[in-house]
């Protein structure tokens, strides 16, 4: 199940470098087409290609069943240890590696690409990173958290390609939809895995994304994709 194509901000300079950024839950990826626009006004990554993939229009069961863009079923928003979709999950996590190949097959190493999003669409990030085959320059979450607990662990490669491979992840501490707690225990679930977090915590911010984090996301972008020509 395939929702609509996604959309892409094509690099401005010499394609060297792709960021993937996933919408949450009842989004679209031109939710967040102004994130490349803005760095696009400010002369920012100038080699790097965006692409905003969009959810398949599946049942959402917290929405009494009915359809809207999401990359797996919730149940419930009152635990985070609730019974995840796992069928969503993994079939999000392999369309995920699929724009992750075929960025690879155009000449992009894996090294040099970032996947990450929003709510749901950081959640699936995240898992997706943690358990990709292939080395990436980095993921992240934003308003974020940790799917498949129980079992993530033992997703992991065997190579374990990302070990190394610093994430990010920001949250507001007055998030009512995923809880402030929720990222601070995915944040340190990744931690004792091994993986190097750095967790930003936006002082009342709710379930959105602040101008400030958003600063920060660029921060970490820089410093995970420099360009390789001439200084931006």
């Amino acid at each position: 199940m395939a929702g609509p194509a996604a959309l892409v901000v094509p690099a401005l300079a010499k394609h060297t470098a792709t960021v993937i950024f996933a919408h949450g839950l009842g989004d679209s990826g031109a939710g967040w087409l102004g994130l490349a626009e803005n760095w696009r006004r400010r002369g920012k990554f100038e080699e790097v290609k965006f692409v905003f993939p969009n959810a398949p229009n599946i049942p959402i069961t917290v929405n009494f069943g009915m359809k809207m863009p999401g990359w797996y079923d919730i149940t419930t928003f009152t635990d985070l240890a609730q019974a995840h979709d796992e069928p969503g999950i993994l079939r999000s996590r392999d369309y995920l590696n699929s724009l992750i190949k075929a960025e690879m097959e155009k000449g992009i190493a894996s090294s040099r690409i970032v996947i990450g999003g929003f709510s749901q669409g950081g959640a699936i990030s995240l898992f997706t990173g943690v358990t990709c085959p292939d080395k990436l320059a980095g993921f992240f979450g934003l308003s974020s958290y940790m799917l498949m607990h129980w079992k993530i662990k033992d997703m992991i490669p065997v190579e374990n390609p990302n070990k190394e491979t610093p994430i990010f992840m920001g949250h507001g501490d007055k998030d009512p939809l995923v809880k402030y707690d929720w990222g601070q225990k995915t944040a340190t679930a990744l931690e004792s895995f091994g993986y190097k977090v750095e967790f930003k915590t936006y002082k009342d911010l709710v379930h959105s994304a602040d101008p400030k984090e958003i600063d920060d996301l660029e921060v970490y972008l820089t410093a995970r994709l420099p360009p390789t020509s001439a200084t931006e």
